[in-house]
């Protein structure tokens, strides 16, 4: 290996006493090819063992609390007992080939397709409609439904730890249900969810208290709780970055595992909110909660020397990885043996098979064109 790679391939211990192999992370994303019932499909267990043998750590693409909260056509179920055996199959095949295996859980909110959710009826903290063209106005959610959905929350968590997973991430990012609670555009309830920056955040941490319960009373072993997070909204009125500086200096103080910023750029600088905006929202972020709690870096870390970059510049202990590990799922593995000079940075157009991509996933890849390198 060339010395210079070597900080990627140091191995890292969360507070929890949980080891990984190296500071490198597959990234949650979506496939879209789960079976018809909710069940993890064969294609996507060979999708994820095929990417699991080179990281340290793998989190999943989300799966849903609760039946309203369905966010992807080809989304695997995580919202009843039934689908249990299932998760285990994801997990076994992750942990199969060396990686901790982490299931990311969510709701969708306003952000469901409402052909997929019980009678196309769509539900978030108001009534305001997704920014998305042609969305849908929501129903607002009534005291009893928040808290339904809270404790949905903590009974997919067991789930995951009889599935044997090492961890839950809980999705708090990407405009889903949990951000939807703190953002000012979708959030504009009076009540104890929401008005204030405060009642905004109380959803979240609800939350986060819900899963850190189920984890204390169902868990006999070291068990992982992440919390995924956006840093802004483009939306005016939106979250900004002192809003969500705000909310990571409370998160920081409830004993999570790991904190996982979600960005498409991991050089991206602050829309507004804060008086620094030369420093990059990493930077910011990690000066405020890097000494508390692990944070992991992503967006658009392509070539090994990205990644070093990153490192080097940031301090940031652990980089996920997802475009790239589309593109070159032996990215990890050809920098460990000195084979840095083959990493592929463009997905091949004739390699679908090679890369072991379900058709669902391969398909939404073509449709979006600059999305993934080479397409």
């Amino acid at each position: 290996m060339n010395k210079k790679f070597e900080q990627l391939f140091n191995s890292f211990q969360f507070s929890n006493g949980v080891d990984l192999r190296n500071r490198l992370v597959m990234a949650p994303m979506t496939n879209y090819s789960s079976n018809e019932d909710g069940t993890v499909s064969d294609d996507e267990l060979a999708y994820y063992a095929r990417r699991s043998s080179g990281v340290g750590m793998v989190i999943t693409a989300c799966t849903y609390v609760s039946e309203n909260g369905k966010g992807f056509s080809g989304e695997f179920a995580g919202h009843r007992d039934e689908f249990t055996p299932s998760l285990k199959q994801l997990s076994d095949a992750i942990k199969g080939e060396g990686a901790k295996a982490i299931l990311q859980i969510f709701h969708g909110g306003r952000e469901c397709p409402p052909h997929l959710v019980p009678n196309g009826e769509i539900v978030s903290a108001s009534s305001v409609p997704s920014s998305n063209s042609g969305s849908q106005e929501p129903i607002p959610l009534q005291d009893n439904e928040i808290r339904d959905i809270i404790k949905a929350f903590g009974d997919t968590t067991r789930r995951a730890i009889e599935a044997g997973f090492d961890g839950v991430e809980i999705h708090g990012a990407n405009g889903y249900l949990i951000q939807q609670f703190f953002s000012p555009h979708a959030n504009n309830r009076s009540d104890e969810w929401g008005g204030t920056l405060e009642k905004r955040m109380a959803f979240p941490l609800a939350v986060v208290d819900e899963v850190q319960k189920a984890v204390a009373e169902q868990s006999q072993r070291p068990f992982m709780v992440g919390y995924r997070f956006s840093p802004e909204e483009a939306e005016t009125p939106g979250i900004t970055m002192a809003d969500t500086l705000e909310l990571l200096s409370v998160l920081s103080e409830k004993n999570l595992d790991y904190l996982h910023v979600s960005l498409q750029d991991f050089w991206s600088k602050p829309r507004r909110g804060v008086e620094d905006m030369e420093r990059t929202r990493m930077q910011l972020i990690l000066e405020l909660v890097g000494n508390k709690v692990p944070v992991i870096g992503v967006g658009a870390i392509y070539h090994p020397d990205d990644a070093v970059k990153a490192m080097d510049q940031t301090n940031v202990p652990l980089l996920a990885l997802g475009r790239e590990l589309l593109i070159d799922p032996d990215w990890v593995q050809k920098i460990a043996e000195g084979r840095e000079d083959e990493v592929i940075t463009k997905l091949d157009h004739d390699k679908q098979e090679e890369l072991v991509i379900p058709d669902p996933l391969w398909k939404v890849i073509m449709s979006i064109p600059g999305w993934v390198p080479g397409v």
